[in-house]
This record gives C-alpha cells, sequence and structure tokens, in this order.
C-alpha cells in the first residue's frame, strides 16, 4: 500500500457561504453545549425559578392583553392579536399543544405514525356533547366534571380498539389505518342521528364556577378561564408523561422507536406497550377535545377534519419528535403565526411568503455543498433569486389583472394553468441544459433554477388571491413547505429530543467521512 493511499483525504474547497454557514452551525452547537452543561450544574431549586417565571407569564398574558385594551383600545404589542380575541387564540394555541403532547407519546416516544389523532380527538368532543347537553338525545343529569371522565374513557376504549387489530402493521401501513380510522369518526358523526349529523350539536355544557358577583366563570364571551383551565391540564400531562419517559415503560418505548425487532428479542413486550402508547396518547386527545367542545358551545364534524389531523403532526414534527417542550413550541407555531397574520394586509402576507421562498433558498446554498462548489455558481444562484424576485414583483399583479380581465368564467383556472405551464417548461429547460457537462451551463442551470423558484413563489400569492380562502389557502401552503423542508434539512425539529439529535449529528459525521474517503 502506498504512501498516497494512507494519507488522508484533502480538505473540500467550497464558497465563502458554505464556510460561513458551518462556522455559525460549530458556534451555534457548542454555545447549546456550554448553556446546558452550566444549566445542569445548577442547583434544583434554581432550575425551576425560568419555569416559574414562564408560568405566571402564561398565566398573565390574557388579563394584561385585556386591560391594556381596556385602558388604550390596542392589545400587547407585538405579539398581541388585533383582529381575533387574544384569550381565544391563547386557548386554542393550548388546545393544540395538549393534542400534541398526546400525539408525541405515540409517534415521538414509540416511533408510531399515526395520522388519524383527530378522531380520538372528536371522540372526546362528542362523548361530552352527547351526554351533557340538553339538544343531544342522550342528555342525561350528569355534570361536566363527570362527562370529561366519561369521555377520557371512551377515548382511550377507542385507543385500544384501533391498537388492538392494527398495531401488528409498522410504518405506511399503520399511518393509513389510522387516517382511515379520524376518516370513519367523522363520517360516523355525520350519518349518525343522536351525534347530530352534520348539522352537530349545540348547548354543550361549561365547567362549573362562579365569580365573585354570581355571574358564571366559565362563560361565552371572556374566554381566559378556558385558557387557565387548559394550561392547568397542560401541567398536569407533562408531570404525568415525564414520568412515564423516565419509568420502565418509556425505556420499553425508546426500545420499540429504535428497533422494535431488537426489543422484541430482548425480550420487551412490543405489542403491549405500543397499545399502551396509543390509549395513553387517545387519552389526552380525548381531554383536549372535550375542553374544546365545552369551550365552543357547539360542534359538527366538519370540525374534526384531516386537515385538523395534519396540523397535530405538524406541530409534533417542527417542534422536535420526542421532545415534549418542543411540540409545545410546534402548536405556537402552527396555531399562533396564522392567526397573528390574520389581520395582515393580502399583500403583506404575500411579501412573507416570498421571504420564504427566498429562505428556503438561502437554505438550499447553504446545505448543498455540492450544488454550489465555486464561487461562481453561487454568485449565480444568488443573482438568479433576486432578478427572480424583482421581475415578479413587477409583472405579477399585470399578470393578476390581465388574466382577471379576460372574458372567461373561471379566472382562477386560466391563472393557476398559466403558471404550471411556465413551471413545467422552466423545470425542462433546467433539466436540459443542466445534462451539459460544461461548467457554464451547470451555473446557467443553477441561475435558471434559482429565478424560476423565487418567481413562482412571488407569484403564488396572486393564484391564492383567485381561490376560494385567499389568504388562508395561502398560508397553509406556505407551512405546507416550511414542513417539508423542515423535515429535510432539519428532521429532528426545531427543539429536538438531545438523543435524536446526536444520532442525527453521527450519521452526518459517517456520511461526511464516506464522501471525503
Amino acid at each position: 500500500m502506498s504512501q498516497d493511499t494512507l494519507a488522508p483525504p484533502a480538505p473540500r474547497t467550497g464558497s465563502p457561504l458554505l464556510k460561513v454557514a458551518d462556522a455559525i452551525a460549530d458556534r451555534r452547537s457548542a454555545a447549546m453545549g456550554s448553556l446546558r452543561s452550566r444549566f445542569a450544574r445548577l442547583p434544583k431549586p434554581a432550575r425551576y425559578v425560568p419555569a416559574a417565571i414562564l408560568l405566571i407569564v402564561l398565566v398573565l398574558l390574557p388579563v394584561w392583553d385585556k386591560n391594556l385594551r381596556s385602558s388604550t383600545g390596542s392589545g400587547l404589542p407585538v405579539i398581541g392579536t388585533p383582529n381575533t380575541s387574544f384569550s381565544g387564540v391563547l386557548f386554542l394555541v393550548g388546545a393544540f399543544a395538549l393534542c400534541a403532547i398526546g400525539l408525541n407519546v405515540v409517534v415521538g416516544f414509540a416511533g408510531l405514525l399515526d395520522l388519524g389523532y383527530v378522531g380520538f380527538y372528536a371522540v372526546g368532543a362528542y362523548t361530552v356533547s352527547v351526554f351533557g347537553s340538553p339538544s343531544s338525545d342522550l342528555a342525561t343529569a350528569y355534570p361536566w366534571l363527570i362527562c370529561v371522565p366519561i369521555g377520557i374513557a371512551i377515548a382511550m376504549c377507542a385507543g385500544v380498539l384501533l391498537g388492538g387489530p392494527t398495531l401488528r402493521l409498522r410504518g405506511d401501513y399503520l399511518a393509513i389505518v389510522t387516517l382511515g380510522f379520524g376518516e370513519i369518526v367523522r363520517l360516523a358523526a355525520v350519518n349518525t342521528s343522536w351525534l347530530g349529523n352534520r348539522s352537530g350539536i349545540s348547548n354543550i355544557p361549561k365547567p362549573p364556577g362562579e365569580k365573585a358577583d354570581g355571574s358564571k366563570l366559565f362563560g361565552v364571551v371572556d374566554i381566559t378561564p378556558f385558557y387557565w383551565l387548559i394550561l392547568a391540564f397542560i401541567i398536569v400531562i407533562l408531570i404525568l408523561v415525564s414520568n412515564l419517559e423516565r419509568s420502565r415503560v418509556g425505556r420499553a418505548w425508546l426500545a420499540i422507536r429504535e428497533d422494535e425487532d431488537a426489543a422484541e428479542l430482548m425480550g420487551v413486550p412490543t405489542f403491549r406497550f405500543k397499545l399502551w402508547a396509543f390509549a395513553i396518547g387517545a387519552a389526552v386527545g380525548g381531554i383536549s377535545g372535550g375542553i374544546f367542545a365545552s369551550r365552543q358551545g357547539f360542534i359538527n364534524p366538519d370540525t374534526f377534519d384531516v386537515l385538523t389531523s395534519i396540523l397535530f403532526l405538524a406541530a409534533v414534527v417542527i417542534g422536535g419528535s420526542g421532545n415534549k417542550f418542543g411540540v409545545i413550541l410546534g402548536a405556537v407555531i402552527v396555531v399562533y403565526i396564522p392567526e397573528r397574520l390574520r389581520g395582515f394586509d393580502e399583500s403583506l402576507f404575500g411579501t412573507w411568503f416570498v421571504v420564504l421562498i427566498i429562505a428556503l433558498v438561502a437554505t438550499l446554498i447553504a446545505r448543498r455543498s455540492t450544488l454550489l462548489s465555486t464561487n461562481l455558481r453561487a454568485a449565480a444562484t444568488i443573482v438568479g433569486g433576486i432578478l427572480g424576485f424583482v421581475v415578479a414583483a413587477s409583472v405579477g399583479t399585470q399578470l393578476h389583472s390581465i388574466v382577471t380581465d379576460v372574458g372567461t368564467d373561471n379566472p382562477t383556472r386560466l391563472l393557476v394553468g398559466a403558471v404550471v405551464v411556465v413551471a413545467i417548461v422552466g423545470i425542462l429547460l433546467v433539466r436540459v441544459i443542466g445534462l451539459s457537462e460544461a461548467p457554464a451551463a451547470k451555473t446557467v442551470a443553477l441561475f435558471l433554477g434559482a429565478f424560476l423558484t423565487v418567481l413562482l413563489g412571488a407569484i403564488a400569492p396572486y393564484v391564492f388571491d383567485e381561490i376560494g380562502d385567499g389568504v388562508q389557502a395561502l398560508r397553509y401552503f406556505a407551512f405546507g413547505i416550511a414542513l417539508i423542508v423542515m423535515s429535510v434539512f432539519r428532521p429532528q425539529g426545531l427543539l429536538p429530543n438531545r438523543r435524536r439529535a446526536t444520532e442525527l449529528a453521527d450519521r452526518k459525521k459517517e456520511v461526511a467521512v464516506g464522501v471525503n474517503a
């Protein structure tokens, strides 16, 4: 074996942008590791101080917003929701956070993909409604405090009934079955008379309690008590789930998530523990659904659609699968940000969407070292993206007005068709040019690709302006793109489980060594 063979591989050269991105990532990892080690060395009471302060702030947020609205006419600056009840938004965030914690038990701890979690959410909501509402055919004299435990028990039984025959499936097959379960629950509510059919159930009971003046504590106008109630449930469930994670059950879930076959060979009864995960996750979803139904006072099957289930899963993925506090952050992002943007002007939200597209292109530039191995290619991509933005900003409004003024009964179809044709032609052109081995052709393909990506992203707001919900449709489309990019470039989420983040980092090092070898 020659000396050249034993020599270490030469370092790969890349653009300065890649070097800056790598340096920032290394510094961030070192800073986070140092911060965690310092926090771990603090006395145990001192570690609870930040959590106590955060809890006090969360409790007082709706009170501060209410006081500011009464005195100044506007709510909390920056974080307030001017066109929506801030207490209502906080409650909805809490409901999604509670569901995300329950789904995290299934997806993050046990590693089971559940796309029909909204079914358990609906079971809890309908149980409280059916047993407590005077307008229900099965109304009983049970108070709210009895209806909620019944909803939890029925949701847990639904989890066992679903998991019993299906948990021997894995991966995509299990995901399809759970997705079908969610739709079965919704369609059962649509076609069952004592569940209210499509019209739903109204007059759902609320929790007991009275204010000092004798009025009801949990009313229709003031949503703050409901927010405090669901915040209390989140704290209790977090404590219970944390204890479960550190117990024998949590260790069994971890073993199943990492390698189910190996766990089975080591004597772990995998089916039993997976069934436990489904039952516990379903119970938490039932709690959230029951409180949500009480807050709304009215529910119908349209509330529990597939999109809601996807948003539950998005909260878990974005926040960090396996991290209890990460999934709460994911719920805040999925629920709060769209509500905060609800009052924005369409052009302002369109600008935000364009910024998102540019950020995605920048992420591609920073991560794909083989894509941009020279300064010329990096410059071509950046210039192409900037020109795409400029062209879209100048012709987007004109394109929208021209297509709208065309004498057709369906301008949406014409506009979407034009954008699709541009996308197909552009992709084929980039592909054909990229087939050439010449460096200049590769650079031109990168330029056209960046130009086309930003151009289509900037024109997207004008397309969605002609589609039903307008900005609402664009909002979910933007979150779909963000979720896909998160899954590709940061699969561990924003606040990843520490073990999962370490495994992905080690895998990345192994891949880098194999590439450089």
